[in-house]
């Protein structure tokens, strides 16, 4: 099968982009990639210490500028921090340079996988169930303009997901 230049995981925290992420690259032969792995070696530190000095904003703009580098690249699977699509202009770049794979997963399963992490900032919040929710409710619409395909998860496993993914990108090479 022809491999599109750069294949994007986009979805909500737990969604499973980085797990799944780096068995389809392994899969196809492709490197794997994480944007906010990228983003603490770039930096140094980890991702809740750059929200915690700089602020969402300031993590936003590491993350375009990353976005933006990342994806001039060829030959491999990028998994992208969940609020990647937050800025227009991420969703343009992503959809431009990519194929770019919305990893569907229902909230009430994001809960489950996240509700004892405590490295993702955003939900360290009193009700991080009720945040999730509204992060997801925020961010479909989102995820759904830059994807060119949704891959819908949570009820299977992360091979079977990879498997989803070989099909809808054979499908998409076909055409």
């Amino acid at each position: 099968m022809n491999h599109p230049r750069c294949i994007v995981l986009v979805g909500m925290p737990g969604s499973g982009k980085t797990t799944v992420g780096r068995e389809l690259a392994k899969r196809l032969g492709l490197r794997f990639m994480d944007s906010d792995h990228e983003i603490e070696v770039r930096t140094g530190v980890k991702i809740p210490t750059i929200f915690e000095i700089e602020g969402e904003e300031g993590f936003r703009k590491r993350e375009t500028h990353t976005l933006d580098e990342l994806t001039h690249e060829s030959g491999m699977v990028l998994a992208t921090g969940g609020g990647a699509v937050i800025k227009p202009e991420n969703r343009a770049l992503l959809s431009s340079r990519g194929v770019v794979i919305y990893l569907n997963v229902p909230p009430h399963v994001l809960w489950e996988r996240t509700r004892h992490d405590r490295s993702r900032p955003l939900l360290q919040v009193p009700d991080p169930r009720g945040r999730l929710q509204q992060l997801f409710v925020a961010r479909d619409p989102l995820y759904r303009e830059a994807a060119h395909v949704i891959v819908e998860g949570g009820r299977g496993t992360p091979h079977a997901m990879v498997r989803m993914i070989e099909k809808e990108l054979q499908t998409l090479c076909e055409h």
